[in-house]
């Protein structure tokens, strides 16, 4: 019952799939970003950088990237927190670190995801 509430999909095959598409998503931004790097001469200058990210292009591509970000590290910190924060290997106290935890994650990547917007879209 606990672990359908924290889990991010309703089963293992949602959150696999939302796994495989922001690793994705994810790879792909890291490959256009470094190809701009790599491309972009020997040295980027504050401007061409801001102006590179200025784009509608690239606010959109960021804004899944963080998207994906924050995805992907919440069932990932979901998966290892159901895996090792258990009643047997904490002593009788595995329930109530690992709600702890999740409701700690959750908060992070939400003030990430609001931060990451914030500064892609102002």
């Amino acid at each position: 019952m606990v672990s359908s509430v924290t889990n991010l999909g309703r089963s293992g095959l949602s959150d696999w799939l939302v796994q495989r598409v922001s690793g994705v998503v994810l790879l792909a931004y890291t490959l256009v970003v470094g190809f701009y790097l790599v491309c972009g001469g020997s040295e980027i200058t504050y401007a061409q950088w801001s102006a590179y990210f200025d784009s509608t292009f690239m606010r959109v591509f960021s804004t899944a990237a963080v998207l994906s970000i924050v995805g992907h590290a919440w069932i990932g910190l979901w998966s290892v927190s159901t895996d090792y924060l258990t009643e047997r290997m904490m002593g009788g106290r595995g329930t109530v670190l690992r709600l702890a935890f999740q409701a700690a994650s959750a908060v992070v990547l939400f003030t990430y995801l609001v931060w990451g917007i914030q500064i892609l879209w102002s």
